[in-house]
């Protein structure tokens, strides 16, 4: 018999029976009499109580209750970190529905208003804080938040850590420095979608490498995927016009340019079709305007960049078309998720053409800037307190402005430099307190690693785009989810090339015991050390090195010559 006192074992650890007894009693405060947690939401909170924690759980997972929780039961006040102002507002209100004592705390507050909050919060008057990351960028905010000792650092669509896109908002950079400056409080991060190179990415940049990671079953059964090879750009935007008037009902395009938006949407309009562009280039009211009407179902499709995304919680989107190949194997699914979040048939179309994969290529091509370089660029920047334009350094450090481009977030995540308006840099913290020479280093190595990943998704994608058998066994290997079965909901197994994923029984120890890799597990390989099997198909296995990015080794010459083998 189970001693009821005895220590249970969560996911980072055990946990013992007042821990326990403390989250059932939060629970009830924060979700009412009778109501409980769900698996993947307990195990985030058991986790999060013992170790920094990310969390990856699906839509609609109860992410305000996970934080809501654990706060309750650290004892201090937690500061969310959420992306966009309407998620802002729908936390807040679930927190005081549930009794909780929570504000807001970002750029729609008068200037008074902004002062009381942080006041609040610094007084202990406050449960609850959520704001934004540009929020936790400014110092002054930072030291009146310290005063009220945050014991939680809650951070939804953590995601957005690592997505150096277009559209990235480089303050989500700032959280590991924004961490220090708060006491380093117990980190929680929270995301629908997150592959194993990405949590590996997330929790680098957050500064807690080792944290517990905490994962849910990312499928969506309940949408179809398909995907669409075409070569000529003409051909492929006829081909998604065509496609989004025989589909019914709400939906998203989703491209990778701003310039994209508008051309869709125009051809969409042409062929009869009330379509609304949106991106991150439009202006604030403009962008409100088209995500309230689609919001309210006045506008059936909006073509969108990913700026178009978070906080997009509306239930009976029927579909989503990617005009464009997505980024990332993360990026894709994320937007796939915004469709039948009312469980009903829904349905993902990617058309896909070979040539645009070049872009991202691209976006990470050229020379980054080395140690040396940067060692010049913050010299400079120590040199002017006030802040210096960021184009006034590129010349001096013999770098293009793109090179620069590409160094200022290693700089920046590592606390050595704070972006201010105007894209001018002044001095951080660590620059102050560390020497040149090492933070230089290691804000190269930094970049380096980050330039490795990016080449690097693109390949994950081609392997989604280009599958040789069952679609989402493919996706979902991708993201860390390893399935022997076909799902007979995609493309490839409506056509009946479901494809053999081999022998998933793993590497072994013991000669002559040797099995296929199976995703996730760790290995190791003579040449480029140790990884991450990635995905496995039926003649190619894609291996996540730490030091060398992703490899493509034929399945058929690891079985033969023990390429890989137990880590």
């Amino acid at each position: 018999m189970t001693d009821p006192d005895q220590d249970l074992l969560g996911p980072c650890g055990p946990v013992d029976r007042p821990t326990r007894d403390a989250v059932d009693a939060a629970v009830v405060r924060v979700l009412g009499e009778g109501v409980e947690l769900g698996d993947g939401q307990r195990d985030a909170v058991l986790g999060a109580l013992v170790d920094d924690c990310l969390a990856v759980l699906p839509p609609a997972a109860g992410k305000t209750a996970v934080y809501a929780v654990t706060g309750l039961v650290l004892g201090g006040p937690t500061v969310v970190v959420s992306p966009t102002l309407s998620l802002h507002r729908d936390q807040v209100a679930h927190l005081v529905d549930a009794g909780l004592r929570a504000e807001v705390l970002n750029s729609t507050l008068a200037k008074g208003r902004h002062g009381e909050v942080l006041r609040a919060f610094a007084d202990g008057e406050l449960d609850v804080l959520v704001t934004s990351p540009e929020q936790l960028a400014r110092p002054d905010v930072l030291d009146e938040l310290a005063t009220g000792e945050p014991s939680l650092l809650a951070i939804d669509e953590v995601h957005c850590v690592c997505d150096w896109g277009p559209d990235f908002r480089p303050d989500y950079l700032t959280l590991a420095v924004a961490r220090r400056r708060l006491g380093r409080p117990r980190v929680l991060g929270l995301t629908a979608t997150a592959s194993v190179p990405a949590r590996q990415e997330i929790l680098e940049l957050l500064g807690v490498p080792e944290a517990c990671v905490v994962v849910r079953d990312p499928d969506r059964p309940h949408i179809h995927l398909a995907a669409h090879l075409v070569h000529e750009e003409g051909t492929k935007w006829e081909r998604v016009v065509r496609e989004v008037t025989e589909l019914e009902g709400t939906g998203i395009v989703y491209v990778t340019t701003r310039g994209h938006t508008t051309e869709v949407r125009d051809r969409l309009r042409e062929a009869g079709i009330g379509a609304e562009a949106y991106h991150g280039g439009m202006k604030n009211g403009e962008r409100a305007r088209v995500q309230d009407a689609f919001m309210a179902g006045e506008v059936p499709v909006v073509v969108a960049t990913s700026a178009f995304g978070m906080g997009i919680d509306k239930p009976d989107v029927r579909w989503v078309v990617h005009g464009d190949t997505p980024t990332s194997i993360d990026a894709y699914h994320q937007e796939i998720g915004r469709a039948g979040r009312d469980g009903a048939p829904a349905t993902a179309v990617l058309f896909h053409r070979p040539q645009d994969l070049a872009r991202p290529k691209l976006f990470a091509s050229g020379r980054d800037a080395g140690a040396q370089a940067l060692t010049t660029v913050l010299t400079a920047i120590s040199a002017n307190p006030e802040g210096v334009a960021q184009g006034e350094l590129a010349d001096a450090a013999g770098l293009s402005k793109a090179a620069l481009a590409r160094g200022v977030p290693g700089l920046v995540a590592l606390g050595a430099v704070r972006q201010l308006p105007g894209r001018r840099l002044a001095p951080g913290d660590a620059l102050a307190d560390g020497d040149v020479d090492e933070i230089a280093r290691e804000a190269a190595a930094l970049v380096t690693r980050r330039r490795e990943r990016e080449q690097s998704k693109v390949e994950l994608v081609r392997r989604y785009a280009e599958a040789t058998g069952c679609r989402r066994r493919t996706l979902l290997e991708a993201l860390g989810e390893c399935r022997d079965e076909p799902c007979g909901y995609c493309d490839m197994c409506d056509a009946g090339r479901a494809g053999d994923p081999g022998d998933r029984t793993g590497l072994h120890e013991s000669p002559g015991q040797e099995g296929d890799p199976v995703p996730g597990e760790a290995v190791r390989h003579d040449a480029w050390g140790r990884g991450t099997v990635t995905t496995v198909a039926e003649d190619s296995v894609v291996v996540l090195f730490d030091g060398g990015g992703y490899r493509t080794l034929s399945l058929p010459l690891v079985r033969e010559k023990h390429l890989l083998q137990p880590a």
